[in-house]
């Protein structure tokens, strides 16, 4: 797993930004994936979750993921749900050591956020959409709930897809223009007429700007370039594939 310097130099945190590497599934889904939804092998999915929780030091029982759905919906946990049955929502914060809260992703923006002082984590799942519509805004807020400052946060970017790998359509570059034209600079021209690049981890940092955070990080790392790392879903889309891996970026409260 990778970490950051910005969560490691805080007290009482423990994290990692898992990559592809170090589990037991095969093929496709060498070998750390983690994703319940994709068509691996649910024992080899479970003990690769079970791996993630031990390096975390907490229980293999205490990884509470949500049932993504790009929304800006945040869940405040209390105790682990089982694997696949925790609510619909796009983050997850918490206050209770011993629970490491985590989301999955496969080209979308991971976010941890903790604040060392009050006691709280989280974790957030930001492609476009829930960046677009506020769940790193809605993150902060179910934290500062449970006890933490905005100025207190602190909130790193994961594996992302990079702005030279993320080739959108004409449309989606005018669904962000019309909300605010100042956003037309996380675009610049494609090679395809009326295609543009767009730079998710910049539009990421923008939206934790302007959520306040103390202090913000970006790994700058790509999900679509570097294969032997990270899963992509985009990349096993323009192959062709028939399924892709899916990656873990988790965090908790340890003694």
């Amino acid at each position: 797993m990778i970490r950051s310097p910005l969560l490691s130099d805080l007290p009482g945190v423990a994290h990692g930004f898992f990559t592809r590497e170090g589990g037991v599934s095969e093929g496709i889904y060498a070998s750390l994936n983690i994703g319940l939804g994709s068509r691996d092998d649910r024992d080899r999915v479970m003990a690769n979750r079970g791996r993630v929780a031990t390096a975390l030091g907490v229980a293999p029982g205490r990884l509470a993921m949500p049932y993504q759905v790009h929304s800006p919906d945040v869940v405040v946990v209390e105790e682990a749900w089982a694997p696949g049955e925790g609510p619909k929502a796009d983050a997850v914060v918490t206050a209770r050591p011993g629970v490491a809260v985590g989301v999955a992703t496969a080209d979308c923006g991971p976010i941890l956020f903790a604040d060392a002082r009050a006691r709280v984590v989280g974790a957030a799942h930001a492609g476009w959409q829930g960046a677009f519509h506020g769940v790193i805004e809605a993150t902060v807020a179910a934290m500062e709930g449970l006890g933490a400052s905005r100025g207190g946060i602190t909130a790193v970017l994961g594996p992302t897809i990079s702005g030279e790998a993320y080739e959108v359509g004409p449309e989606f570059v005018e669904r962000f223009v019309a909300r605010e034209a100042g956003w037309a600079r996380f675009f610049r021209p494609s090679g395809r007429v009326g295609h543009a690049m767009f730079d998710l981890p910049a539009f990421i940092a923008l939206r934790l700007a302007e959520a306040g955070v103390g202090a913000a990080g970006d790994l700058a790392l790509c999900t679509y370039a570097q294969e032997e790392r990270f899963f992509s879903y985009r990349r096993t889309t323009h192959r062709g594939e028939p399924d892709y891996g899916r990656l873990v970026s988790a965090i908790a409260l340890v003694a």
